[in-house]
């Protein structure tokens, strides 16, 4: 059984290979039973995915904002008081996030983007929900926010670096505040060599494995749609690199992320 620890089942590109409900039922043929469909927007598409972690079995949801839209007022103006009462609204809410730093972009200001970042921050150590954390060429102040505002190994911060492609020191610093790292089809692209290296150091009980669908689809089928179904080439090549089979590479994902994600409950 695997589970896609980060996808956007209500992006539109998605409608592209069918019906949300013919996406899910992909995964489901795949061996993929789960998945965690994220928020970017509180003030936009948060009700629509809220709305599909309801509809559908074994699909719990995210609530939070993407760096690149830190800077829209709708989002400016989500206090801390309502993200936390908003993620605890629901039980299909199992995360906060996406949220972190993108530098590389900088589709909202820099300081637009680290201001949204510590409300998550503080919004997941009162909920205690785990954070998911978007990292884009901004390694040395994620990891300077996280630890002004308390994150730590004995921290109530806990939480996933989403979709990782930073740097193995970076990766290594979050390992030791007591982060997950969740690899994307990124590490199935033959030029990650970096990456590939770094995801042999990363201890089987804090690996997660994702899509991002409908985005990074993993070899062979780069460059087209990605989908939840599939999550199960990551699997293959994380098994590869730690040389174990990818069913052992989706029990130790699985068990995982139910370890993180605690408040989801798989029916």
């Amino acid at each position: 059984m695997y589970i896609d620890s980060h996808c956007h089942l209500t992006h539109n590109r998605l409608k592209h290979i069918g019906e949300q409900a013919e996406v899910i039922a992909n995964a489901h043929e795949a061996g993929v039973n789960g998945m965690l469909t994220i928020s970017c927007q509180i003030s936009g598409d948060f009700p629509a995915v809220l709305k599909t972690a309801q509809t559908h079995e074994n699909v719990w949801c995210t609530i939070g904002t993407h760096p690149h839209d830190a800077g829209l007022e709708g989002e400016k103006a989500v206090t801390l008081t309502q993200l936390v009462e908003m993620a605890q609204s629901d039980p299909n809410i199992v995360g906060i996030g996406e949220s972190g730093l993108d530098y590389f972009y900088k589709n909202s200001s820099v300081e637009d983007q680290k201001e949204s970042f510590r409300k998550h921050i503080r919004a997941c150590i009162e909920t205690e929900l785990p954070l998911v954390i978007h990292a884009r060429d901004a390694d040395e102040d994620i990891i300077r926010i996280m630890k002004e505002e308390g994150a730590g190994p004995d921290s109530k911060l806990k939480g996933v670096m989403h979709c990782f492609s930073s740097s193995p020191e970076m990766g290594r610093k979050a390992l030791d505040l007591g982060f997950y790292i969740s690899f994307s089809g990124i590490v199935t692209f033959k030029k990650s060599v970096e990456l590939q290296d770094f995801a042999k150091e990363v201890p089987l009980d804090r690996i997660l494995i994702e899509t991002d669908a409908p985005f990074l689809a993993p070899e062979p089928h780069r460059g087209g749609i990605n989908e939840p179904a599939l999550v199960v080439h990551t699997a293959e090549k994380l098994g590869d690199l730690h040389r174990i089979s990818k069913d052992v590479i989706a029990q130790h994902s699985k068990d995982n992320f139910f370890k993180l994600f605690d408040k989801a409950v798989l029916v």
